[in-house]
């Protein structure tokens, strides 16, 4: 327990103030669908998030890279094969890419089974013609429709089903063999228009199918050719509706003193019949492997942190331009009390003009503590402009200048960049400018599709992995002279 704070409890976070609530015009309507997605089954297992947490420690202490990427908010609209299966061939040509370039594992979450909610700067938004209307929260609170935007609390338990349905889809694909490294998705680099690039990029493909030392990395062997059939991908969310996360928080018992690790079958995830003492079971957000707190809602003495500090689950933290460095080791005292590596990410947002004000600050702060968190960079957020034409875009060359920024002055401090956090779709849409395809503000129209944040395309996704890859490769060449 953390120093200065009381006793946890699922809904100890009630007592303390909140931001970004969502308030309903029936609270009894409210009550019934949170006591339905109580007693509904639990979306992920506590032994994947165990599993999750041991990967997360390997990355927080440099021996695995994160790779987290996925759409700023969901649609249910997205909860079909195509949608998913996009994201997810993305995903996983981004990490082969990577782990390719940086000859280490990948871990891989996908901002996807969940990532409904979305925070807003003002809970009001004011129409062409000049009337006002409630903001669009995400698709678990209210519709994109101007006409609809009351809260609706049936949302919540359709967001369930939506998520246990995306989530049952993914594990049929991996199951299915769509993860088989022996056949990776065709590398189609047609999109490429500079040709120096295109042969660049075809030569890494070349070599990463071809090397012996790739298949080392993700555990191959001649003899031992099944753990290329599949891959392990977590799913994350912004645990933004506290209501909804204690409703699909849920005890487990702990493991006996003389058991290491958690055994490895499922193991009851619902309130048992005689209430565990508090001290005999863990508590565990079976809603996603990974949440995180928004930078709205990181607040010290909020309901967000201390929601977090209680469950098990690696959690993570967006750190922006208005974090203190003070705060930022405060944050981490309250969330790891213990020191666990990897128990905390920090998804770093500043903007390509500003990490180097604020990110050397920020690792010189954390490196005086004993924790050790994993550094993950979200290059997106802080990058965000609106184009010519009035859509909200991003550019590739500000998304790329942070993130090699961020390298940068991790290496220059002694520290380590050791994740990347992307928006981002498998979709060949046109929402961000620059990368191999060469977009501009007058493609944006074309196949812009975003109803939140832009996001970086498909091909566009492929193009950081593969800078990412270079760089990596070329650091590793010259340390070996």
């Amino acid at each position: 327990m953390a120093e200065g704070t009381s006793a946890w409890s699922p809904d100890s976070w009630k007592a303390k103030p909140i931001k970004q609530d969502v308030v309903y015009d029936d609270a009894s309507e409210l009550e019934t669908v949170l006591s339905r997605v109580t007693n509904m089954p639990p979306l992920v297992s506590s032994p994947e998030i165990d599993r999750l947490r041991e990967q997360l420690k390997e990355v927080a202490e440099g021996r695995a890279f994160l790779l987290q990427g996925g759409d700023c908010a969901e649609s249910f609209d997205y909860c079909n094969p195509l949608a998913i299966e996009d994201k997810l061939k993305v995903l996983l040509q981004m990490s082969l890419v990577l782990i390719w370039g940086m000859r280490m594992p990948v871990v891989r979450i996908a901002r996807m089974a969940g990532q409904y909610a979305k925070p807003r700067s003002s809970p009001f938004e004011k129409l062409s013609d000049g009337s006002t209307i409630m903001s669009y929260r995400g698709d678990n609170v209210n519709s994109i429709d101007p006409d609809n935007r009351r809260p609706d609390p049936q949302r919540l338990l359709s967001a369930y089903f939506h998520s246990a349905a995306t989530v049952n889809y993914v594990r049929l694909l991996l199951a299915a063999g769509f993860a088989d490294l022996h056949k990776p998705e065709a590398w189609d680099l047609g999109y490429v228009r500079n040709k120096d690039i295109r042969s660049d990029y075809q030569n890494i493909v070349n070599r990463l199918t071809d090397s012996l030392k790739f298949m080392g990395v993700i555990g191959a062997t001649e003899t031992s050719a099944s753990s290329l059939n599949t891959i392990d991908l977590y799913t994350s969310h912004e645990a933004l509706l506290l209501d909804y996360e204690q409703a699909l928080t849920r005890p487990v018992p702990k493991p006996l003193e003389n058991q290491k690790k958690r055994s490895s079958y499922y193991e009851p995830a619902t309130p048992p019949r005689v209430p565990l003492a508090p001290e005999l079971c863990d508590w565990y957000n079976l809603s996603a492997h990974f949440i995180w707190i928004g930078d709205r809602t990181r607040q010290l003495d909020g309901a967000h942190i201390e929601y977090f500090r209680g469950v098990k689950n690696p959690v993570g933290v967006k750190v922006g331009p208005t974090m203190e460095a003070e705060e930022l080791v405060r944050v981490l005292d309250i969330l790891d009390p213990l020191f666990e590596s990897g128990r905390v990410t920090l998804i770093t947002r500043y903007g390509a003009d500003k990490i180097d004000k604020f990110l050397p600050a920020h690792i010189a702060a954390v490196q005086k503590t004993e924790h050790k968190p994993v550094w993950c960079c979200d290059p997106c957020h802080g990058n965000t402009t609106t184009a010519p034409t009035g859509h909200k875009t991003r550019s590739f060359d500000a998304i790329m200048s942070e993130i090699t920024s961020n390298m940068r002055i991790h290496q220059e401090l002694g520290s380590r960049l050791s994740g990347i956090h992307l928006e981002l779709t498998g979709e060949h849409v046109t929402e961000c400018t620059g990368g191999s395809q060469e977009l501009s503000h007058s493609d944006l129209p074309s196949n812009y599709q975003t109803f939140c944040d832009p996001r970086l395309n498909y091909e566009q996704s492929l193009d950081i992995a593969f800078k990412i890859a270079k760089d990596f490769e070329s650091e590793r060449q010259s340390s070996s002279r």
